[in-house]
């Protein structure tokens, strides 16, 4: 039976509505502040014509308080699958435009069969999140709302890569679900992520802030870790998610997008032997080696203002897509403190969930002293890379620079935490700590002796690096792999995950372990 004019009509005026969501007018004026809108967002993520949207008629006329018989076109939020690189994605993308993005029964619905169909197809769900918050009209339905996005996106964890992107204002409750991802991208303007803003926290506790001081992209970036990456407007967030997605699987059984090729290069980089500085007191920037490692330099670097004594970070090593976990000399020595336990532990789980191989590099010296660290909670919080890195089953290739001392020399994958393969320069040192300090507790009695005392407890240093330090004699003892020079680093790591890229490993049956949060 033919479609009548009239039905035809009907379907077209309805789409329209959809289309059009909250107007020419506001449209207009998210242009003119450098945004766009719900629907361009998704544009821009897919390849063109790809999207299939589901719940464009979904017009939810409540008759909650104050909005009898209020329409809200596509309940302010847009949802659906499409192709990125050819491959299938989930997204949503909130629409400020209409009803402020507020989050309702039906708009929560849409966001929940999003998720609910990323996780039956096995594909990546990205958010695109800018909402006034709960839909206050709807009461306890709205929180119970939230409560199922929540419940999903935990489902999900582990399955499916999530990537949340902050495009909005994104405040109380809302901001759990982002949380709750596995990546969260910011943009510099425009957008706000807190749980009280800065007149609820004045009128409450007294103290007098900002929203930049607590709520912008930069705050979260540098100092509470909470996002991933900053973008500076609304196409490079979408830039950044693509680039993101070229490293990541589709799903939890899926291989990451490698590139392999039939014949492997394992050809000398001599550019590596002058990595390191003559002084080994002196810092040097991890990222200089990372990208002599990674193919064509590409290192696409996460957290990067979070932590920064630690970097880490995707790239790939002989077609090989790797996660990078290194310590940073120029920061703190590169020591490990409570952020940056944090920061890497959670990299390492994300890496071990979706089957990409670990690369470390270690340039430690310890863990950060302080009584602050230490009333803070070091030990808990770096018993996190000690569990991360024992409970991860991927390929792991741990590659010793220089300083790997005492429990930190554990915490950056040494062969004892499941290490596959442990690789050392000669300029590695592998002891229980530092040969000052121990030259100050083993040789005292000399010390107090010698008439040079400087010159004393450096000759001892260096006696104890050669006895008690040398990556030999971890080699000797099986410790490490092999010790190779700096040019040879980048072919013997990629024959090395050539290799372990069939490897299984079975543990204990359990729900799950019981990491120290």
């Amino acid at each position: 039976m033919a479609i009548s004019k009239t039905l035809a009509d009907e379907l077209e005026k309805r789409r329209k509505v959809a289309l059009e969501g909250g107007g020419a007018k506001k449209a207009e004026d998210r242009h003119a502040k450098g945004r766009m809108t719900a629907r361009e967002r998704l544009d821009a993520l897919f390849s063109a014509g790809s999207f299939q949207e589901f719940g464009m008629h979904a017009q939810h006329k409540t008759r909650h308080f104050g909005m009898e018989n209020k329409s809200i076109p596509t309940d302010a939020v847009i949802a659906g699958t499409g192709f990125i690189d050819g491959r299938p994605v989930a997204a949503f993308s909130q629409d400020f435009g209409v009803a402020g993005g507020s989050l309702g029964e039906i708009h929560a619905k849409k966001i929940c069969h999003a998720l609910d169909s990323a996780g039956k197809a096995g594909m990546p769900v990205i958010g695109f999140n800018d909402s006034g918050g709960a839909r206050i009209q709807e009461g306890v339905g709205a929180l119970s709302a939230y409560g199922q996005v929540f419940y999903r996106n935990v489902q999900l964890s582990g399955v499916v890569p999530q990537i949340s992107v902050i495009a909005g204002p994104c405040a109380g409750g809302a901001a759990y679900s982002p949380a709750l991802t596995d990546f969260l991208i910011m943009t510099r303007e425009n957008a706000q992520m807190f749980i009280c803003g800065p007149e609820v926290i004045r009128a409450v506790t007294g103290q007098v802030t900002t929203m930049e001081e607590i709520g912008s992209a930069q705050a979260h970036a540098s100092v509470s870790g909470n996002i991933h990456f900053i973008a500076e407007n609304d196409t490079h967030a979408v830039e950044i998610v693509h680039r993101l997605l070229s490293f990541l699987p589709s799903n939890n059984m899926s291989d990451p997008p490698h590139r392999i090729e039939a014949e492997l290069s394992v050809e000398d980089d001599p550019a590596l032997d002058d990595i390191l500085p003559e002084d080994p007191k002196l810092p040097y920037d991890c990222r200089k080696v990372i990208e002599r490692l990674a193919d064509d330099g590409d290192f696409m670097e996460v957290a990067a203002d979070f932590a920064a004594n630690i970097v880490v970070g995707f790239g790939r090593i002989g077609g090989v897509v790797v996660g990078f976990v290194s310590n940073q000399p120029t920061v703190k020595a590169g020591t490990l403190d409570i952020d940056a336990s944090d920061k890497g532990a959670r990299f390492v789980r994300f890496c071990n969930v979706f089957n990409i191989p670990i690369v470390t590099l270690v340039d430690v010296p310890g863990f950060l002293p302080g009584v602050n660290e230490e009333r803070r909670g070091i030990i808990r919080h770096g018993a996190k890379m000690l569990f991360a890195y024992a409970s991860a089953t991927v390929p792991k290739i741990t590659l010793i620079m220089r300083k790997a001392y005492g429990g930190a020399y554990l915490a950056m994958c040494s062969q004892d935490m499941g290490a596959d393969r442990v690789l050392a320069w000669p300029t590695a040192e592998i002891a229980v700590m530092g040969a000052e300090g121990a030259v100050n507790i083993l040789y005292r009695k000399e010390l107090a002796n010698a008439e040079d005392r400087t010159a004393k407890a450096k000759e001892l240093a260096d006696e104890y690096r050669a006895e008690f330090a040398s990556p030999y004699l971890s080699a000797g003892m099986l410790f490490v792999s092999d010790v190779i020079q700096p040019r040879e680093t980048k072919g013997a790591i990629a024959l090395s995950l050539r290799a372990l890229l069939s490897k299984r490993e079975t543990r204990p049956p359990k729900k799950h372990g019981n990491i120290p949060l």
